[in-house]
Protein backbone atom coordinates (compact mmCIF):
# COMPACT_ATOMS: atom_id res chain seq x y z
CA UNK A 1 0.00 0.00 0.00
CA UNK A 2 3.37 2.53 -0.22
CA UNK A 3 1.51 3.96 -3.17
CA UNK A 4 -0.34 6.28 -1.30
CA UNK A 5 1.87 8.43 -1.14
CA UNK A 6 2.61 11.75 0.34
CA UNK A 7 6.06 12.45 -1.35
CA UNK A 8 6.89 15.20 -3.42
CA UNK A 9 6.63 13.56 -6.33
CA UNK A 10 3.35 12.09 -5.59
CA UNK A 11 2.02 15.97 -4.87
CA UNK A 12 3.87 16.61 -8.15
CA UNK A 13 2.04 14.12 -9.89
CA UNK A 14 -1.27 15.56 -8.57
CA UNK A 15 -0.59 19.01 -9.41
CA UNK A 16 0.21 17.73 -13.29
CA UNK A 17 -3.47 16.81 -13.59
CA UNK A 18 -4.39 20.19 -12.20
CA UNK A 19 -7.33 17.82 -9.83
CA UNK A 20 -7.00 18.48 -6.14
CA UNK A 21 -8.19 15.88 -3.95
CA UNK A 22 -10.36 18.23 -2.50
CA UNK A 23 -11.79 18.69 -5.72
CA UNK A 24 -12.35 14.68 -6.50
CA UNK A 25 -13.79 14.28 -2.88
CA UNK A 26 -16.32 16.56 -4.28
CA UNK A 27 -17.29 14.83 -7.39
CA UNK A 28 -17.06 11.45 -6.02
CA UNK A 29 -19.81 12.30 -3.21
CA UNK A 30 -21.72 14.05 -6.27
CA UNK A 31 -21.54 10.92 -8.22
CA UNK A 32 -22.51 8.76 -5.41
CA UNK A 33 -25.49 10.63 -4.31
CA UNK A 34 -26.55 9.94 -8.40
CA UNK A 35 -25.83 6.53 -8.86
CA UNK A 36 -29.41 5.31 -9.08
CA UNK A 37 -30.53 2.72 -12.12
CA UNK A 38 -28.33 0.03 -11.70
CA UNK A 39 -24.94 -0.44 -13.39
CA UNK A 40 -25.99 1.04 -16.83
CA UNK A 41 -27.64 4.26 -14.97
CA UNK A 42 -24.08 4.42 -12.78
CA UNK A 43 -22.43 4.09 -15.69
CA UNK A 44 -24.37 6.83 -17.45
CA UNK A 45 -23.36 8.86 -14.31
CA UNK A 46 -20.03 8.49 -14.15
CA UNK A 47 -19.26 8.86 -17.57
CA UNK A 48 -21.47 12.06 -18.12
CA UNK A 49 -19.59 13.83 -15.47
CA UNK A 50 -16.09 12.25 -15.60
CA UNK A 51 -15.71 11.97 -19.79
CA UNK A 52 -18.04 14.73 -20.39
CA UNK A 53 -18.74 17.39 -18.10
CA UNK A 54 -15.51 17.47 -15.90
CA UNK A 55 -12.99 15.88 -18.68
CA UNK A 56 -10.78 14.40 -16.43
CA UNK A 57 -10.57 10.92 -18.50
CA UNK A 58 -11.05 9.80 -22.36
CA UNK A 59 -13.73 8.09 -23.94
CA UNK A 60 -10.48 5.71 -24.60
CA UNK A 61 -9.27 5.39 -20.93
CA UNK A 62 -12.59 4.79 -19.32
CA UNK A 63 -13.82 2.23 -21.91
CA UNK A 64 -10.48 0.62 -21.51
CA UNK A 65 -10.99 0.43 -17.18
CA UNK A 66 -14.77 0.20 -18.27
CA UNK A 67 -13.50 -3.04 -20.23
CA UNK A 68 -11.04 -4.64 -17.37
CA UNK A 69 -14.70 -3.84 -14.08
CA UNK A 70 -17.02 -6.06 -16.61
CA UNK A 71 -14.42 -8.70 -16.42
CA UNK A 72 -14.40 -9.06 -12.30
CA UNK A 73 -16.74 -10.71 -10.12
CA UNK A 74 -18.77 -7.91 -8.46
CA UNK A 75 -20.50 -5.12 -9.08
CA UNK A 76 -18.59 -3.24 -12.24
CA UNK A 77 -19.94 0.18 -11.32
CA UNK A 78 -18.53 0.39 -8.02
CA UNK A 79 -14.71 -1.15 -9.25
CA UNK A 80 -14.90 1.54 -12.43
CA UNK A 81 -14.86 4.53 -9.58
CA UNK A 82 -12.35 2.95 -7.92
CA UNK A 83 -9.99 2.18 -10.58
CA UNK A 84 -10.64 5.91 -11.91
CA UNK A 85 -10.02 7.14 -8.58
CA UNK A 86 -6.99 5.54 -8.25
CA UNK A 87 -5.75 6.61 -11.30
CA UNK A 88 -6.43 10.53 -9.93
CA UNK A 89 -5.20 9.91 -6.46
CA UNK A 90 -3.32 6.44 -5.98
CA UNK A 91 -5.03 3.74 -3.41
CA UNK A 92 -6.41 6.28 -1.26
CA UNK A 93 -8.43 8.04 -4.38
CA UNK A 94 -9.37 4.39 -5.12
CA UNK A 95 -10.32 3.84 -1.60
CA UNK A 96 -12.29 7.49 -1.60
CA UNK A 97 -13.94 6.79 -4.86
CA UNK A 98 -14.90 3.35 -4.45
CA UNK A 99 -16.08 3.62 -0.26
CA UNK A 100 -18.26 7.04 -1.21
CA UNK A 101 -20.01 4.93 -4.29
CA UNK A 102 -21.50 2.20 -1.85
CA UNK A 103 -21.44 4.67 1.52
CA UNK A 104 -25.08 5.84 0.24
CA UNK A 105 -26.57 2.73 -0.22
CA UNK A 106 -25.12 1.33 2.99
CA UNK A 107 -27.27 4.02 4.81
CA UNK A 108 -30.53 3.83 2.65
CA UNK A 109 -30.79 0.46 2.43
CA UNK A 110 -30.16 0.07 6.38
CA UNK A 111 -32.46 2.72 7.23
CA UNK A 112 -35.46 1.02 5.06
CA UNK A 113 -34.54 -2.51 6.82
CA UNK A 114 -35.08 -0.75 9.92
CA UNK A 115 -38.56 -0.07 8.74
CA UNK A 116 -39.11 -3.01 6.97
CA UNK A 117 -38.58 -5.20 9.87
CA UNK A 118 -40.81 -3.03 12.09
CA UNK A 119 -43.11 -2.38 9.94
CA UNK A 120 -43.30 -4.84 7.36
CA UNK A 121 -43.28 -2.34 3.99
CA UNK A 122 -41.49 0.18 2.43
CA UNK A 123 -44.58 1.68 0.26
CA UNK A 124 -43.71 5.46 0.90
CA UNK A 125 -40.29 5.31 0.20
CA UNK A 126 -40.77 3.27 -3.48
CA UNK A 127 -43.52 6.24 -4.08
CA UNK A 128 -41.45 8.31 -3.49
CA UNK A 129 -38.78 7.41 -5.52
CA UNK A 130 -41.04 6.66 -8.49
CA UNK A 131 -40.16 9.44 -10.26
CA UNK A 132 -36.57 9.09 -10.09
CA UNK A 133 -36.84 5.69 -11.86
CA UNK A 134 -38.25 7.53 -14.36
CA UNK A 135 -35.59 10.12 -14.79
CA UNK A 136 -32.93 7.44 -14.85
CA UNK A 137 -34.21 5.65 -17.57
CA UNK A 138 -33.63 8.86 -19.67
CA UNK A 139 -30.15 9.35 -18.53
CA UNK A 140 -29.31 5.21 -19.16
CA UNK A 141 -30.73 5.71 -22.58
CA UNK A 142 -28.75 8.16 -23.13
CA UNK A 143 -25.82 6.92 -21.59
CA UNK A 144 -25.93 3.94 -24.58
CA UNK A 145 -26.18 6.45 -27.14
CA UNK A 146 -23.22 8.03 -26.36
CA UNK A 147 -20.55 5.46 -25.60
CA UNK A 148 -22.20 3.44 -28.57
CA UNK A 149 -21.30 6.30 -30.93
CA UNK A 150 -18.02 6.31 -29.63
CA UNK A 151 -17.17 2.31 -29.51
CA UNK A 152 -19.56 1.45 -32.27
CA UNK A 153 -17.63 3.12 -34.98
CA UNK A 154 -18.13 0.50 -37.74
CA UNK A 155 -20.09 -2.22 -38.75
CA UNK A 156 -18.10 -4.95 -37.25
CA UNK A 157 -18.27 -2.90 -34.18
CA UNK A 158 -22.05 -2.65 -34.55
CA UNK A 159 -22.48 -6.66 -35.61
CA UNK A 160 -20.26 -7.62 -32.09
CA UNK A 161 -22.60 -5.02 -29.96
CA UNK A 162 -25.70 -6.78 -31.15
CA UNK A 163 -24.70 -10.39 -31.33
CA UNK A 164 -24.22 -9.91 -27.65
CA UNK A 165 -27.58 -8.11 -26.77
CA UNK A 166 -28.97 -11.05 -28.31
CA UNK A 167 -27.05 -13.59 -26.77
CA UNK A 168 -27.26 -12.35 -23.31
CA UNK A 169 -30.67 -10.72 -23.56
CA UNK A 170 -32.80 -13.56 -25.50
CA UNK A 171 -30.34 -17.10 -25.18
CA UNK A 172 -29.30 -16.07 -21.60
CA UNK A 173 -25.53 -16.64 -22.80
CA UNK A 174 -23.46 -16.60 -20.23
CA UNK A 175 -21.36 -13.25 -19.59
CA UNK A 176 -17.63 -14.49 -19.56
CA UNK A 177 -18.66 -16.57 -22.26
CA UNK A 178 -19.89 -13.58 -24.89
CA UNK A 179 -16.91 -11.51 -23.46
CA UNK A 180 -14.19 -14.57 -24.00
CA UNK A 181 -15.75 -15.06 -27.53
CA UNK A 182 -15.22 -10.87 -27.95
CA UNK A 183 -11.86 -11.09 -27.07
CA UNK A 184 -10.82 -14.12 -29.34
CA UNK A 185 -12.25 -12.55 -32.32
CA UNK A 186 -10.55 -8.96 -31.67
CA UNK A 187 -7.31 -10.93 -30.98
CA UNK A 188 -7.98 -12.50 -34.55
CA UNK A 189 -8.84 -9.13 -36.09
CA UNK A 190 -6.15 -7.48 -34.84
CA UNK A 191 -3.49 -10.31 -35.70
CA UNK A 192 -4.78 -9.67 -39.06
CA UNK A 193 -4.11 -6.02 -39.18
CA UNK A 194 -8.13 -5.45 -40.09
CA UNK A 195 -8.74 -1.35 -38.97
CA UNK A 196 -11.81 -2.42 -37.73
CA UNK A 197 -9.77 -3.08 -34.25
CA UNK A 198 -7.50 -0.72 -33.63
CA UNK A 199 -8.06 0.62 -30.27
CA UNK A 200 -10.72 3.60 -29.61
CA UNK A 201 -9.15 6.88 -29.81
CA UNK A 202 -9.19 9.39 -27.11
CA UNK A 203 -12.95 11.47 -27.10
CA UNK A 204 -12.82 14.81 -25.94
CA UNK A 205 -12.28 18.73 -27.98
CA UNK A 206 -9.07 18.54 -25.54
CA UNK A 207 -7.07 16.31 -24.25
CA UNK A 208 -7.93 14.40 -20.53
CA UNK A 209 -6.87 15.66 -16.97
CA UNK A 210 -5.47 11.80 -16.55
CA UNK A 211 -4.16 11.22 -20.04
CA UNK A 212 -2.44 14.58 -20.01
CA UNK A 213 -1.09 13.37 -17.12
CA UNK A 214 0.03 10.18 -18.03
CA UNK A 215 0.36 9.89 -21.33
CA UNK A 216 -0.13 6.70 -23.72
CA UNK A 217 3.05 5.43 -21.63
CA UNK A 218 3.13 3.95 -18.03
CA UNK A 219 4.06 6.38 -15.48
CA UNK A 220 6.02 5.32 -12.32
CA UNK A 221 2.72 5.79 -10.15
CA UNK A 222 0.85 2.97 -12.20
CA UNK A 223 3.93 0.65 -13.61
CA UNK A 224 3.56 -2.59 -12.45
CA UNK A 225 5.83 -3.83 -9.77
CA UNK A 226 5.34 -7.85 -8.00
CA UNK A 227 6.39 -6.56 -4.76
CA UNK A 228 3.93 -3.87 -4.80
CA UNK A 229 1.42 -6.16 -6.22
CA UNK A 230 1.80 -8.80 -3.16
CA UNK A 231 2.11 -6.45 -0.40
CA UNK A 232 -1.04 -4.30 -1.31
CA UNK A 233 -3.01 -8.24 -1.81
CA UNK A 234 -1.60 -9.03 1.43
CA UNK A 235 -3.11 -6.36 2.85
CA UNK A 236 -6.76 -6.54 1.37
CA UNK A 237 -6.03 -10.40 1.42
CA UNK A 238 -6.24 -9.93 5.45
CA UNK A 239 -8.85 -6.77 5.89
CA UNK A 240 -11.40 -9.36 3.45
CA UNK A 241 -10.64 -12.86 5.03
CA UNK A 242 -9.37 -12.67 8.96
CA UNK A 243 -13.08 -11.37 10.29
CA UNK A 244 -13.97 -14.45 7.99
CA UNK A 245 -11.96 -17.23 9.55
CA UNK A 246 -12.32 -15.04 13.01
CA UNK A 247 -15.72 -15.73 12.97
CA UNK A 248 -15.49 -19.45 12.07
CA UNK A 249 -12.48 -20.05 14.97
CA UNK A 250 -14.30 -18.26 17.46
CA UNK A 251 -18.55 -19.17 16.73
CA UNK A 252 -17.76 -22.15 14.51
CA UNK A 253 -19.07 -23.10 10.69
CA UNK A 254 -23.09 -23.37 12.04
CA UNK A 255 -23.33 -19.96 13.25
CA UNK A 256 -25.51 -17.72 11.22
CA UNK A 257 -22.71 -15.00 11.40
CA UNK A 258 -20.23 -17.11 9.89
CA UNK A 259 -22.82 -18.31 6.92
CA UNK A 260 -23.32 -14.80 6.11
CA UNK A 261 -19.19 -14.19 6.17
CA UNK A 262 -18.69 -17.26 4.11
CA UNK A 263 -21.43 -17.13 1.50
CA UNK A 264 -21.37 -13.78 0.69
CA UNK A 265 -16.88 -13.69 0.50
CA UNK A 266 -17.56 -17.18 -2.00
CA UNK A 267 -20.47 -14.85 -3.95
CA UNK A 268 -17.53 -12.34 -4.26
CA UNK A 269 -15.59 -14.71 -6.00
CA UNK A 270 -17.44 -16.93 -8.43
CA UNK A 271 -20.12 -14.39 -9.64
CA UNK A 272 -19.55 -12.34 -12.93
CA UNK A 273 -21.56 -10.77 -15.28
CA UNK A 274 -22.83 -8.09 -13.09
CA UNK A 275 -25.62 -7.53 -10.42
CA UNK A 276 -28.58 -9.00 -12.71
CA UNK A 277 -26.83 -12.36 -12.60
CA UNK A 278 -25.90 -12.01 -8.90
CA UNK A 279 -28.64 -11.16 -8.02
CA UNK A 280 -30.44 -14.25 -9.39
CA UNK A 281 -27.75 -16.79 -7.33
CA UNK A 282 -28.30 -14.72 -4.27
CA UNK A 283 -32.23 -14.97 -4.30
CA UNK A 284 -32.09 -18.43 -5.10
CA UNK A 285 -29.75 -19.79 -2.10
CA UNK A 286 -30.79 -16.87 0.51
CA UNK A 287 -34.60 -17.84 -0.34
CA UNK A 288 -34.05 -22.14 -1.19
CA UNK A 289 -31.05 -22.91 0.49
CA UNK A 290 -30.40 -20.99 3.33
CA UNK A 291 -34.23 -19.68 3.99
CA UNK A 292 -32.71 -16.75 5.24
CA UNK A 293 -35.86 -14.83 3.30
CA UNK A 294 -38.80 -15.31 1.62
CA UNK A 295 -39.01 -15.12 -2.28
CA UNK A 296 -41.39 -11.63 -1.53
CA UNK A 297 -38.78 -10.34 1.00
CA UNK A 298 -36.40 -10.78 -1.70
CA UNK A 299 -38.31 -8.79 -4.39
CA UNK A 300 -39.02 -6.13 -1.54
CA UNK A 301 -35.07 -5.79 -0.97
CA UNK A 302 -34.78 -5.65 -5.01
CA UNK A 303 -36.47 -2.76 -4.74
CA UNK A 304 -35.36 -1.00 -1.78
CA UNK A 305 -31.62 -1.41 -3.75
CA UNK A 306 -33.22 -0.04 -7.26
CA UNK A 307 -34.82 3.27 -5.61
CA UNK A 308 -31.57 4.00 -3.35
CA UNK A 309 -28.32 5.06 -4.68
CA UNK A 310 -25.50 2.54 -5.38
CA UNK A 311 -25.20 -0.93 -6.76
CA UNK A 312 -28.22 -3.32 -7.02
CA UNK A 313 -26.03 -5.83 -4.95
CA UNK A 314 -26.09 -3.90 -2.13
CA UNK A 315 -29.44 -5.97 -1.54
CA UNK A 316 -27.13 -8.19 0.01
CA UNK A 317 -27.32 -5.97 3.52
CA UNK A 318 -30.70 -6.26 3.50
CA UNK A 319 -30.37 -10.35 3.19
CA UNK A 320 -28.10 -10.39 5.84
CA UNK A 321 -29.90 -8.15 7.82
CA UNK A 322 -32.78 -9.71 8.06
CA UNK A 323 -31.39 -13.30 8.54
CA UNK A 324 -29.49 -11.84 11.26
CA UNK A 325 -32.87 -9.89 12.48
CA UNK A 326 -34.20 -13.79 12.86
CA UNK A 327 -31.79 -15.14 14.45
CA UNK A 328 -30.01 -12.97 17.03
CA UNK A 329 -27.47 -15.50 18.91
CA UNK A 330 -28.73 -13.72 21.90
CA UNK A 331 -28.06 -10.20 20.74
CA UNK A 332 -31.31 -7.71 20.65
CA UNK A 333 -32.85 -8.30 17.29
CA UNK A 334 -31.92 -4.48 15.67
CA UNK A 335 -28.46 -4.91 16.96
CA UNK A 336 -27.60 -8.55 15.38
CA UNK A 337 -29.52 -7.27 12.37
CA UNK A 338 -27.35 -4.16 12.15
CA UNK A 339 -24.09 -6.51 12.58
CA UNK A 340 -25.01 -8.91 10.08
CA UNK A 341 -26.11 -6.03 7.02
CA UNK A 342 -22.78 -4.61 7.73
CA UNK A 343 -20.95 -8.36 7.63
CA UNK A 344 -22.40 -8.98 4.42
CA UNK A 345 -21.81 -5.91 3.27
CA UNK A 346 -17.93 -6.00 4.11
CA UNK A 347 -17.34 -9.17 2.72
CA UNK A 348 -19.15 -8.48 -0.52
CA UNK A 349 -16.85 -5.17 -1.27
CA UNK A 350 -13.79 -5.42 0.05
CA UNK A 351 -12.41 -8.12 -2.24
CA UNK A 352 -13.36 -5.40 -5.28
CA UNK A 353 -10.92 -2.91 -4.06
CA UNK A 354 -8.00 -6.04 -3.91
CA UNK A 355 -9.21 -6.77 -7.83
CA UNK A 356 -8.55 -3.26 -8.54
CA UNK A 357 -5.52 -2.79 -6.59
CA UNK A 358 -3.39 -5.30 -7.28
CA UNK A 359 -4.53 -5.83 -11.21
CA UNK A 360 -5.15 -2.26 -12.27
CA UNK A 361 -1.35 -1.41 -12.87
CA UNK A 362 -0.93 -4.87 -14.94
CA UNK A 363 -4.55 -3.24 -17.32
CA UNK A 364 -3.01 0.19 -17.82
CA UNK A 365 0.31 -1.13 -19.15
CA UNK A 366 -1.88 -3.23 -21.59
CA UNK A 367 -2.94 -0.18 -23.51
CA UNK A 368 -0.02 -0.06 -25.83
CA UNK A 369 -0.01 -3.25 -26.83
CA UNK A 370 -1.76 -3.26 -30.80
CA UNK A 371 -2.52 -6.99 -30.45
CA UNK A 372 -4.48 -6.44 -26.82
CA UNK A 373 -5.94 -3.45 -27.60
CA UNK A 374 -7.67 -4.83 -30.37
CA UNK A 375 -9.04 -7.48 -28.21
CA UNK A 376 -10.52 -4.90 -25.82
CA UNK A 377 -12.32 -3.21 -28.94
CA UNK A 378 -13.89 -6.10 -29.73
CA UNK A 379 -14.78 -6.68 -26.08
CA UNK A 380 -15.70 -2.81 -25.64
CA UNK A 381 -18.66 -3.21 -28.31
CA UNK A 382 -19.08 -6.23 -26.68
CA UNK A 383 -19.93 -4.62 -23.68
CA UNK A 384 -22.06 -2.08 -25.46
CA UNK A 385 -24.64 -4.82 -26.13
CA UNK A 386 -24.35 -5.82 -22.64
CA UNK A 387 -25.06 -2.29 -21.34
CA UNK A 388 -28.00 -2.37 -23.49
CA UNK A 389 -29.35 -5.20 -21.77
CA UNK A 390 -28.83 -4.22 -18.59
CA UNK A 391 -30.72 -0.94 -19.86
CA UNK A 392 -33.51 -2.53 -21.17
CA UNK A 393 -34.16 -4.69 -18.11
CA UNK A 394 -33.90 -1.60 -16.10
CA UNK A 395 -36.85 -0.09 -18.85
CA UNK A 396 -39.11 -3.56 -18.27
CA UNK A 397 -39.00 -3.11 -14.55
CA UNK A 398 -39.85 0.60 -14.77
CA UNK A 399 -42.27 0.70 -17.44
CA UNK A 400 -44.22 -2.23 -16.80
CA UNK A 401 -45.65 -3.83 -13.07
CA UNK A 402 -45.07 -7.67 -14.25
CA UNK A 403 -43.03 -9.73 -16.64
CA UNK A 404 -43.30 -13.35 -17.03
CA UNK A 405 -40.28 -15.72 -17.86
CA UNK A 406 -40.33 -16.95 -21.96
CA UNK A 407 -38.59 -20.68 -22.30
CA UNK A 408 -38.25 -22.49 -25.35
CA UNK A 409 -36.41 -22.88 -28.54
CA UNK A 410 -33.31 -22.04 -26.66
CA UNK A 411 -34.75 -18.74 -25.86
CA UNK A 412 -34.45 -17.54 -21.92
CA UNK A 413 -35.83 -13.83 -21.25
CA UNK A 414 -38.27 -11.88 -19.38
CA UNK A 415 -40.70 -10.27 -20.85
CA UNK A 416 -43.21 -7.79 -20.16
CA UNK A 417 -47.19 -8.31 -19.69
CA UNK A 418 -48.88 -5.81 -21.95
CA UNK A 419 -51.90 -5.17 -19.25
CA UNK A 420 -49.36 -4.01 -17.09
CA UNK A 421 -48.16 -1.04 -17.98
CA UNK A 422 -47.13 1.65 -15.86
CA UNK A 423 -48.71 4.73 -17.76
CA UNK A 424 -47.60 7.10 -15.60
CA UNK A 425 -44.17 6.28 -15.89
CA UNK A 426 -44.10 5.92 -19.67
CA UNK A 427 -44.96 9.45 -19.73
CA UNK A 428 -42.89 10.52 -17.05
CA UNK A 429 -40.00 8.53 -18.83
CA UNK A 430 -40.69 10.39 -22.12
CA UNK A 431 -40.74 13.62 -20.58
CA UNK A 432 -37.50 13.17 -18.81
CA UNK A 433 -35.77 11.87 -22.21
CA UNK A 434 -37.31 15.01 -24.23
CA UNK A 435 -35.80 17.23 -21.62
CA UNK A 436 -33.07 15.41 -22.15
CA UNK A 437 -32.09 14.93 -25.71
CA UNK A 438 -34.29 17.80 -27.36
CA UNK A 439 -33.82 20.40 -24.54
CA UNK A 440 -30.52 19.39 -23.33
CA UNK A 441 -31.89 20.00 -19.42
CA UNK A 442 -29.17 19.18 -16.92
CA UNK A 443 -29.20 15.73 -15.04
CA UNK A 444 -29.77 17.08 -11.51
CA UNK A 445 -32.50 19.29 -13.18
CA UNK A 446 -34.33 16.47 -14.60
CA UNK A 447 -33.57 14.06 -11.52
CA UNK A 448 -35.08 17.16 -9.45
CA UNK A 449 -38.49 17.54 -11.51
CA UNK A 450 -38.98 13.58 -11.94
CA UNK A 451 -39.17 13.30 -8.25
CA UNK A 452 -41.24 16.50 -7.24
CA UNK A 453 -43.63 14.82 -10.31
CA UNK A 454 -43.30 11.84 -8.46
CA UNK A 455 -44.82 12.65 -5.22
CA UNK A 456 -47.47 15.01 -6.75
CA UNK A 457 -48.77 12.00 -8.64
CA UNK A 458 -48.72 9.76 -5.44
CA UNK A 459 -50.68 12.74 -3.72
CA UNK A 460 -53.12 13.11 -6.47
CA UNK A 461 -53.44 9.07 -6.09
CA UNK A 462 -52.07 8.12 -9.49
CA UNK A 463 -50.00 5.92 -8.11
Amino acid sequence: MTDVATTPRARGEEHAHGISFHEALLVWMRVAILSFGGPAGQIAVMHRILVEEKNWISEGRFLHALNYCMLLPGPEAQQLATYIGWLLHRTLGGIVAGGLFILPGIFAIMGLSYVYAAYGNVGFVEALFFGLKAAVLAIVIQAVVRVGKRALRNRVMVALAAIAFVAIFFFAVPFPLIIGAAAVVGLVGARLGRPEFAAVKHGGKSSAAIDSMLGDAVPDHVRPNASRALRVGAVWLALWLIPVFGLLIVLGPGDLFTQIAIFFSKMAMVTFGGAYAVLAYVAQQAAEHYHWVSAREMLDGLGMAETTPGPLIMVVQFVGFMAAFREASGLSPMLAATLGGLLATWVTFTPCFLWIFVGAPYIEALRGNKVLAGALSAITAAVVGVILNLSIWFALHTLFRQTFAMHGLGLSFDAPVPDSIDWPALALSVAAAIAIFRFNVGMLSVLAASCITGVLLRLAGLI
